[in-house]
């Protein structure tokens, strides 16, 4: 299947953005019969997007999602709904570890961690194993009470590969994190937003408009200040805490120097919208 077929992309304009142009790329991974589980081609596909969205100045926000299913046969029941729903096992079938290496040393997982962008996982369904690490690499995650999370890599004798054990400990803490993965059990939609492993828990009939509003709040910030503000958040799962504090006190001195910073505060002075310029 090309490429094209299994990521489609669909960039919607921002109400509100400067600089204009802005738009929420959302990125719908389309293999509902295999209940989207990511396959060689999805990874390659999701790479290819992440390349070139952190390289389009008009891309400001990103949103991941799962196809939807398929219309049965008749007579014959709907597939459940899925983010994504794991790896394709079937690709796992006589692998070794000689030819799994490349493939996790270049890998959508931390294609999509590495944009500068900010980041939003849409889900409805399952997000098991990798489609779980699509979800933790992601900034937000917002999904349903019938969704599913869970690493049950254990029950293939494997542990999650694409950051899961490293992800979960440092968004839910050791004792969390240790039982999902040693266990392989999944987590409720509702179980997950009360641990913090989900940002929003929202109806499926509210889904699309929750996440659309949050993007657009996101999309109307200055490009450049988001960035700045996702560097340095990100740096505290990286530096001890008082190299952190300064790695902070830096980049918000930085910012002093942007054009940006000027009209913030002139347009909140003025009670007007601030005019981003994007630097």
């Amino acid at each position: 299947m090309p490429e094209s077929d299994v990521l489609g992309i669909e960039n919607i304009p921002l109400e509100s953005s400067s600089p204009s142009g802005g738009v929420i790329s959302v990125w719908t991974i389309n293999r509902p019969d295999k209940l989207n589980s990511l396959n060689s081609e999805v990874h390659s596909a999701i790479k290819s997007a992440c390349k070139l969205a952190e390289s389009n100045d008009d891309v400001r926000v990103i949103v991941i999602t799962g196809a939807p299913p398929n219309e049965p046969p008749e007579g014959k029941r709907s597939k459940p709904k899925s983010f994504v729903a794991g790896a394709d096992i079937s690709e796992f079938s006589g692998m070794r570890s000689e030819q799994a290496r490349p493939i996790f040393d270049d890998n959508s997982w931390e294609a999509i961690w590495n944009l500068t962008k900010p980041t939003i996982a849409m889900i409805d369904g399952f997000a098991l194993g990798g489609g779980s690490e699509i979800a933790l690499s992601c900034d937000l995650r917002i999904a349903t009470p019938q969704s599913k999370f869970g690493t049950p890599e254990i029950n293939l004798g494997l542990i999650p590969g694409g950051g899961g054990t490293q992800r979960l400990c440092r968004l839910l803490g050791y004792g969390r994190a240790i039982e999902m993965v040693m266990s392989g059990e999944m987590v409720s939609g509702e179980d997950a937003y009360r641990i913090g492993l989900i940002n929003h828990l929202v109806e499926p009939d509210q889904l699309l408009l929750k996440v659309m509003e949050i993007a657009q709040n996101l999309g109307s910030k200055s490009p450049h200040t988001i960035k700045v503000a996702k560097a340095a958040v990100r740096a505290s799962l990286e530096l001890p805490f008082t190299q952190g504090i300064l790695a902070e006190r830096d980049a918000f001195c930085a910012l002093f120097d942007t054009a940006d910073k000027e009209i913030g505060v002139n347009a909140f002075l003025n009670r007007e919208n601030a005019e981003w310029k994007g630097a």
